[in-house]
């Protein structure tokens, strides 16, 4: 099964490679004003892929840090109500005047 996992990624690699090397052509993005930037296409696509992962990867991260906070949370109070504290009486008695 690794080895079909990493075939399939290692075709992937190739495509994308391919690709890249067949549309590696400048393109000329206007900014703002008369700013223009010079790209390569495959360098553009990476990067708008990257800028909408970003998103993505900061909502997990949150979403996995809240639910591990939440098991310790939960763990503890079970440890808590497996082994009460010890009480001791003399603490517990009342005071007779």
């Amino acid at each position: 099964m690794q080895f079909l996992r990493t075939l399939f990624w290692v075709v992937v690699a190739a495509f994308l490679a391919i690709m890249a090397r067949n549309n590696w052509s400048d393109v000329t993005l206007n900014l703002w004003g008369s700013l223009q930037l010079d790209i390569k296409i495959p360098l553009l696509i990476a990067i708008a892929f990257l800028l909408g992962l970003l998103p993505t990867l900061i909502i997990l991260r949150g979403r996995i840090w809240t639910l591990k906070r939440r098991l310790a949370v939960q763990s503890h109070q079970a440890e808590v109500l497996a082994n009460p504290p010890a009480v001791n009486p003399a603490e517990t008695a009342p005071i007779v005047p």
